[in-house]
C-alpha cells in the first residue's frame, strides 16, 4: 500500500483528529515489537518538530498503526468518517494475514 498517496487524499480538516487517534493507538499497542526502530525514530522526529499532522508525519503514523494494530486502524478511520480509506486499509490488513 502506498501510504503517502492515501494520506494525500485525506481531507486536511480530518488530519489532526486522525493523527491523534493514530498516536493513541500506537502508544497503547501491545505489539510494539513489530515497530521497526527507523519508523519509531521517524515518528519521534515529526513529533518533536510538531509536524505529525503533515503529510509525511501522518504517513509514518499510518504505516506504524497498520503494522501494529490493523483492525484498530480501520476502526479509527471509520470513527473519523473516512470509510473509503478504512476499506482500503482493511484490504491490506487481510492480504497480510
Amino acid at each position: 500500500m502506498d501510504y503517502r498517496k492515501l494520506v494525500e487524499a485525506i481531507p486536511v480538516a480530518k488530519r489532526e483528529l486522525l493523527s491523534n487517534k493514530l498516536v493513541d493507538l500506537i502508544f497503547s499497542s501491545k505489539n510494539d515489537e513489530k515497530m521497526p526502530s527507523q519508523l519509531a525514530n521517524t515518528i519521534l522526529h515529526y513529533w518533536q518538530n510538531d509536524i505529525l499532522i503533515s503529510e509525511p508525519g501522518l504517513t509514518a503514523l499510518l504505516e506504524a498503526a497498520v503494522l501494529l494494530e490493523p483492525d484498530k486502524t480501520v476502526a479509527a478511520f471509520t470513527e473519523s468518517e473516512l470509510l473509503d480509506f478504512a476499506g482500503q486499509i482493511k484490504e491490506v490488513a487481510v492480504a497480510k494475514t
